[in-house]
Formats: C-alpha cells, structure tokens, sequence
C-alpha cells in the first residue's frame, strides 16, 4: 500500500518552494531564496532536517556542508494538496470545487469555458 503523503506547515512548503525553484542548494541558497525578511539560518536548517525527516527533501553531505534538493515535486505536492483540499472541503467532488470557485468569482464563466476546451482537447 503506498504510503499518504504527509502535509506541509506553512514554514516547511516556504522553504520547499525555494528549493523547487533552485532545485538543489546549500543553507545559504535556501535562506538567500526566501523572502524578506529572511528568517534566522538556525530556522532555516530546522525546517531543512524536518523536510529530511519527512522525506520531502535528501541531502547530500560535502564536508560540514548539506546540499538539499527536493525528493518529491512541485507538481506532486500540489495534486496532493488539491485533492486533500477537495476532500475536506467538497466531498471529493471536483464538480461542487468548481462551482464553488464560479460562485465566489473566483473563476469567470469565460475561463471554465477555456478550461473545458482545453480538457476537451486532452
């Protein structure tokens, strides 16, 4: 059976989007990477061993240094979140995560029209 991907506190999906975006890089790349004001490097490096410790991140050792680079993707990540989020919040219907995003205009008529093109063509 495999295994349900563990979620992500905001502080730990902060440094996982520097790392997508670096993909691979040493404590100072990660903390240059964040957005100001840049948090403390022992803050930094905790949020880095915890995303070791729950596998979304290896390292590889250089000396004293770690280099870390990201062992599950961006995109993995983000169709696991949607789909928990369509779970919790909407029964798992993508149909009502839809609608509810039209209702709050959030989403155009004229965008799911593209967006139902687009599918159409896949």
């Amino acid at each position: 059976m495999k295994e349900a991907m563990k979620t992500l506190t905001k502080a730990e999906e902060q440094v996982m989007q520097v790392l997508w975006k670096i993909e691979k890089g040493f404590l100072k790349d990660v903390i240059e990477g964040m957005p100001d004001p840049k948090p403390h490097s022992n803050t930094v490096a905790t949020l880095l061993k915890i995303l070791v410790d729950k596998k979304f991140v290896e390292t590889e050792t250089y000396g004293r240094m770690h280099q870390y680079e990201p062992l599950v993707s961006k995109e993995a990540y983000s169709k696991n979140s949607l789909n928990g989020l369509v779970k919790g919040y909407f029964g798992g219907s993508f149909t009502k995560a839809v609608s509810f995003l039209v209702e709050e205009n959030k989403l155009s008529v004229e965008e799911l029209e593209l967006l139902l093109q687009q599918l159409k063509k896949k």
